[in-house]
Order: structure tokens, then sequence, then C-alpha cells
């Protein structure tokens, strides 16, 4: 079924009508000459401009892409929001596969795209684009963070991404069993690309027992040469069921808690780095249900948008890991405002997160 735009019905439904609509502006972006196929979508700007990243992905079909773009770009606002930035929400997708039609031509045109909107969106990296990608949207955008430190930029930012997931680790630790320390703990980790590979360090450092899994051999095969006491296991079904896990940690692409998994877990901690990890309202009262103890993903993930927004301001690293510190202490806010509440995590971050909202709308 379509509108009379020709755009699919429920997509429309979503952004006008819907609970999870509400979003300010939505872009479709095309540069034939390039094969750039893109969404831009800016979900709530009461805090300041949007921010967020740039995801690059080969989606089965355009209606999929803009519901992604949707569910991205209100997830922004809610993590920037609870970061205490002073940026709203958005967040762009490309479609298509990175490996087959990216180009510094597709690259530009993106560019040259977000440049229109004259700064309402400020773009940076995510799954799919790198810093060098970056550092050629910026030659066509000023709105560009992410970008090198030779054009710059702050780099890498999952370096700060895995940092916050620590953290919210830590945090959760502290809540469950009294001590923030994770010796001895075991943590499986769903993907090991960007971020995995930074949270491995910061557990192992800390005598953590780390099992990993990931669909690329080779990122794996990274993992294990670099640290050869971390096992790892064929696949996220075979993560998940571990005997005696202590923490999930899913870090690759979204709806990893759903139907499927959340009866099977048998850690008492989920904690990661992925965007969008329940895979529908209502996972989050199943995973409460189990005694499972959830730190919201876009609270405890936010220390790469706290690296990219200092990028605006002229990039500090000691500045900006203080800040993905306090992670630490606003997870234990949320689980203390759950409590207080009777509600899950989830639903508790969201609470605040939408009172920030208000008040700046004030």
């Amino acid at each position: 079924m379509t509108d009379v735009t020709g755009a699919q019905a429920d997509v429309l439904q979503t952004l006008f009508r819907s609970e999870q609509g509400g979003h300010e502006q939505v872009v479709l972006c095309q540069d034939r000459a390039s094969g750039l196929k893109a969404v831009i979508a800016i979900h709530n700007t009461a805090l300041g401009p949007a921010l967020g990243g740039t995801r690059f992905y080969p989606y089965a079909s355009e209606q999929e892409a803009v519901a992604d773009a949707l569910n991205l770009s209100r997830g922004m606002s809610y993590k920037n929001a609870m970061a205490g930035l002073d940026h709203g929400g958005g967040k762009a997708v490309i479609i298509g596969d990175p490996e087959l039609i990216k180009t510094e031509e597709l690259l530009l045109a993106y560019g040259r795209f977000v440049a229109s909107l004259g700064g309402r969106y400020v773009t940076a990296c995510d799954v799919g684009t790198y810093v060098a990608d970056m550092d050629v949207v910026a030659r066509e955008c000023r709105w560009t963070t992410g970008r090198s430190p030779e054009n710059g930029g702050a780099g890498d930012s999952s370096v700060l991404t895995a940092f916050g997931v620590y953290q919210g680790m830590r945090a959760s630790a502290q809540y469950l069993w009294g001590d923030p320390t994770l010796r001895g703990r075991k943590v499986g980790i769903a993907g090991v690309g960007k971020v995995g590979h930074h949270l491995v360090r910061h557990l192992l450092d800390e005598g953590a027992e780390v099992v990993i899994t990931d669909v690329r051999p080779q990122a794996v095969q990274r993992v294990v040469e670099a640290h050869p006491q971390v096992t790892h296991v064929t696949d996220t079904d075979a993560l998940i069921r571990t005997e005696g896990l202590d923490i999930y940690a899913p870090c690759a692409l979204g709806g990893a808690l759903n139907d499927d998994s959340v009866p099977v877990l048998t850690a008492k901690v989920v904690c990661g780095a992925a965007n969008n990890q329940l895979a529908h309202p209502g996972v989050e009262k199943d995973l409460a249900d189990r005694g499972i103890l959830y730190a919201p993903d876009y609270v405890v993930n936010a220390g790469g948008v706290i690296q990219v927004a200092d990028e605006l301001h002229g990039f500090d690293f000691d500045r900006c890991k203080a800040k993905a510190a306090k992670i630490f202490d606003t997870t234990l806010e949320i689980f203390a405002r759950a409590k207080d509440d009777g509600i899950p995590p989830a639903a508790a971050a969201d609470r605040i997160a939408e009172q920030r909202m208000a008040d700046a709308r004030k």
C-alpha cells in the first residue's frame, strides 16, 4: 500500500502519526552521476543542531533505509540529551554496499546534501563509514565531524565509545553486585569491529574473562591474535547461551534483544555499544521480568558522540574522556530512577531524556 506520493504508507504513518515519529525533517537525497541514494533524518533540535553519524549499508529496500534513519535519528535525540550535549538528534543512511559503490564522487555529493541543510544536521562516522570518508565529506561540508587529526578532527570516535560502554558495565556491576570491578567477570561481546575490539582491551586490562563472536572471521582472528586469552564461539546464538556469562555486550547492528534471544540469555547484565538493541517495545519488560539488568544502549554508547561534538569547539581528548567517564554516574542515576519509579531502566532513561528536551523547549 502506498500514499499518494508513492511512499510506503507505513513510513508516513511512522513519521507523522506514531509515537515513534515526531521528526522535524526527513530529506531524500539522490545524485545519479555518483549513484548516491541517501536519507537524512532530523528528529529534534530543541537542544541544538542535530548530531549523528552516517550509516552506509546495503538495505534490502528504500523503505527499510528510511525506517532505519527514522529510528536511529530518534535514538540520537535521546543519546545527546542524556550525554548532556547541546545537540538534538539526527542520522543519515547511504543505501548500498560500501565495498562496492563507495567512491570519492559519491561522498562529495553526500557532503553537498548535508551542507545544503545549513548546519541543522552535523554528520559523523557510523557503520560503513570511517575517518577517511569524513575527510572527503568535509571538503564539501563544514558541518562534518569524525575527521582525521591531520584535517582538524578528533580521529576515530570508537575509542571513547568503547570507553563509555566500559563505564556502563562498571556501573552495572556496582548496582547489581555492589562493586564496580569487572575482574573475574565473564563478558560476551557480539561484534568486535570498530568499537568491540577496543572494549576487549578495557576488559582484559581489568582482569575480565572475554568471549567473542563476529560474523566476519577476520575480525575474530584480529582479536585472538592480539589477545590469545580471549575465547570465541561460532555465532551470537552460542554466545548468549554461554554458561556462566555475567555480561552480554551487543556491539553490532540493532535488534539484538528480541523474543528469541531474551528467553535464552544466560547473562545477568546487558550492556553494549549497538544502537537500538531492543527489537520492539516490551522487550525491556521481558528483560526485567527475567531479572536481567539492561543498561540503555544510547546512554552507555555515547562516548563517541561526546568526542565528535567536542570536535566542533576544538578537540581535547582528555576533556572528552572526562565527560565520557561520567557515563558511569549517569547509568547509576538511571538505575536508581528505574527502581524508584518501578519501571525498567530503558523507560527511566527515556523519561529523563524527554524531560531535558521538554525543558529546552520552554
